[in-house]
């Protein structure tokens, strides 16, 4: 682990999972989800590395191991901001490398927000169970509005059902255990949430970077239906989806994750050709 300042002085904690031998296709930058860490993304990571991929990995402001008061927000698009500066570290590390992210659960919010904004040049984009619907009803949507307005600094619990992150006991017993992961939600990050999702799905019709959605279809974190519509509205030729009807929220950490490794895979081979 090493340590990326920010601009303003606080700082991100940086992972890598190089390539033990040879040279890598391609370094894939993951992006972790609401709550929890980068360090959890280890054993995909592994994966990606016995495919001939390296990762790297930062952990959010107010989360894990960097800056920040947990769950908080000194910017609305702050998360946005840093992913940039990631990118940008990786590239000066990586020069010669193609660049792929991938973002799970508010992770893939923020990839595919960073994509949309065109905030950097990024090769290909991989999505898991993004947050493109909150899943927030009118009133919660004009609550969070008028909390990030009056109390940006506010944090709460973020009522994640954490019984449904997988099927796997041993996954959430290892989320609850961790003491890098946290239950709070900042106003500003409650309304990155609420509203990015609107802006991902209004930039689908003009979609240009090679992306592959994978989602559960029995999400309770995150409405799935944020997914379906994305896919529904970006060109076919360029965003590639597949739903995996019966399993949770993470689904990288399911039971049965085998077929999502499996796609992952087959849609990096055919991008990245190994040699």
């Amino acid at each position: 682990m090493t340590t990326l300042r920010t601009p303003d002085g606080e700082t991100l904690a940086l992972r890598d999972w190089p390539v033990a031998a040879g040279a890598a296709r391609a370094v894939v930058v993951l992006v972790h989800g609401l709550g929890e860490h980068a360090g959890r993304y280890g054993p995909l990571a592994a994966r990606l590395n016995a495919w001939g991929f390296a990762a790297r990995a930062a952990d959010h402001h107010g989360h894990g191991a960097s800056s920040g008061a947990r769950g908080g927000l000194p910017s609305p698009t702050r998360l946005v901001d840093d992913l940039a500066l990631v990118i940008d570290d990786t590239r000066n590390a990586f020069p010669t490398l193609p660049l792929v992210l991938l973002g799970h659960s508010l992770g893939g919010l923020v990839a595919a927000s960073a994509v949309a904004r065109g905030l950097r040049k990024v090769d290909a984009l991989v999505l898991s169970s993004p947050a493109l619907d909150a899943g927030l009803s009118a009133f919660q949507k004009l609550l969070v509005a008028t909390l990030s307005r009056l109390a940006p600094g506010l944090r709460v619990g973020n009522g994640l059902a954490l019984d449904a992150l997988s099927h796997a006991p041993a996954v959430v017993d290892a989320y609850r255990a961790d003491p890098l992961c946290h239950d709070r939600i900042g106003a500003r990050l409650a309304r990155f949430l609420a509203d990015e999702g609107a802006a991902v799905q209004a930039a689908a019709p003009a979609w240009r970077v090679p992306t592959l959605l994978l989602y559960a279809g029995d999400d309770r974190l995150v409405n799935p239906a944020g997914s379906r519509a994305f896919a529904d509205a970006a060109p076919q030729a360029v965003v590639s989806s597949l739903c995996f009807p019966a399993l949770y929220h993470e689904i990288f950490n399911e039971r049965d994750a085998e077929p999502v490794f499996d796609a992952l895979r087959a849609w990096l081979d055919a991008r990245f050709p190994n040699g």
